[in-house]
This record gives structure tokens, sequence and C-alpha cells, in this order.
């Protein structure tokens, strides 16, 4: 049995004569937090849609929870939670009425969707607040509401695309603490960021650019290979990688 919740081998996305992701492999093990770093348009939305079974590959392979993305994406479908930047639940419902939306989606029982919103309201810390419609509640409120919609039926891998893309810092930090708790309970967690500090949470980081993925290691990992500083921060990590990718120098994943 694998220990991995996704493998990747060669995966490439081409839009017309754009590459934008380009033979990238990797593989994130069962119950990990991983982190995808990268600045904008580098590929990690495009790669999280490949994952999600959302858009083809144009080539190469990924296998998500034993499923292959290309030609059982409705198998994947279901065993995930996803979670993009863009907010997507309804405004005009109230908390409780996207719960009970999104537990009919998953095809809850009646009993099951009534236990998953109870949890998901204690999780989310959103006792007190079912019957607000969702547009007047905060950001932090909006994200973790979004949170636990995506895990309302207990998904084994969750993907979330930039989550904390327009929240404040102390929302960010109590978002993380309910990623640690997912992950100590088993759940795999694969998240895409542009936040240096954010990603350095995740027990191991790939770092894409134009692409490809340029470092993949845990953070004490990246810092030795591309800095020898112990304390160095990821973005000195970031940029002496891109640095080694122009200069042609091989790639060490650890």
């Amino acid at each position: 049995m694998s220990i991995f919740a996704i493998e990747v081998k060669n995966l490439t996305k081409k839009f017309g004569n754009f590459t934008a992701v380009d033979h990238i492999s990797f593989g994130v093990k069962k119950g990990e937090i991983f982190g995808f770093l990268g600045p904008n348009g580098a590929g990690k939305s495009t790669t999280i849609r490949m994952l999600c079974g959302i858009i083809r590959p144009s080539s190469g392979s990924g296998i998500v929870g034993g499923y292959q993305i290309d030609t059982q994406p409705e198998e994947i479908k279901k065993i995930i939670g996803y979670m993009s930047q863009k907010f997507t639940l309804y405004q005009e419902l109230t908390v409780e009425e996207n719960i009970d939306f999104y537990g009919g989606i998953h095809q809850l029982s009646s009993s099951e969707k009534e236990e998953r919103k109870n949890w998901v309201v204690r999780m989310a810390g959103l006792e007190g607040k079912e019957h607000s419609l969702t547009r007047e509640l905060s950001g932090g409120w909006k994200q973790r509401l979004s949170l636990g919609c995506a895990i309302l039926h207990q998904p084994e891998i969750l993907f979330l695309d930039e989550p904390t893309a327009s929240v404040d810092p102390v929302s960010r930090r109590d978002f993380w603490e309910l990623i640690y708790d997912l992950s100590a309970k088993g759940t795999t967690v694969f998240v895409t960021s542009h936040y240096m500090d954010e990603v350095e949470r995740c027990h191991r980081i790939a770092i894409i650019s134009t692409g490809r993925i340029i470092a993949l290691g845990t953070s004490k990992e990246l810092k030795e290979e591309f800095t020898r500083k112990e304390y160095a921060t990821l973005e000195e990590v970031f940029i002496a990688a891109v640095k080694r990718q122009a200069e042609g120098v091989s790639l060490k994943i650890f």
C-alpha cells in the first residue's frame, strides 16, 4: 500500500503555446501538510485544478487517493475537499443554509447532515451565528465557514488554494490552527500560498516558478541546501532557488 495520498509524475498543462505547468513530479504523504509556494502565475492553481479533476492534463500522470486524475475525476471529487481563494458560498443564505446546501451536494443523510452541521459550527467557532446572513460575516468568519463546507463530508484530502489571501493576520493564525488539527486526525492537506511565513508551517514545501518545481523539501532542508543558513527566511531560499534554476544547476529533492 502506498504511503502517498497524491503522486504526480511529469504532470504538464499547456494552453495553446503557453505551458502553465511543466513536467512536475512529487508525492504528498498521507496526513501531511504539503505547501506549494510560488508567485502569482507560477502554476499553483492550474496544478490544483488538475489534481481535483477539474481540468485534464496535457501529459504526465497524477494519482489522488488512488484514482487517476485523467480517467477517474468523478471518483476523486468524492474523496476531496476544495477551498479556493475566491469566496464561493452564497452571500444571501445564512450560515446554516449554506451548510445544509453543501450537505445536500455531498448527499449526506438527514442524520449525517445534522451531525456534521453541528460539528462544523463548533469547529469554526460559529455558535450563535447560525442564522446570520453570510454576507454579514467578517472575512475571518467567512473563511472558517468556507473551510467547514469544504470538509463537511470528511474528505481524505483537502486542497486549499491561497485560502488566506484576504484575511487579517489573526484570522490566518486561527485558520492554521484548524489545519493542524485536521492533519493530526489524518487529513492530507495540499495548500498553495505566496505567503512565505505561512508556507513555512507546512511539513514539506515545493517551490514552483514559471511552471517548474525548483525546490522541494522541509523548511530546514531547503534552508541548508540553498542558503547554508539555519535561520534563513523562505524568501532567501526562493531567491537562491530561482538563481540556481537560471544557472542551470541540477535540483536536489529530499
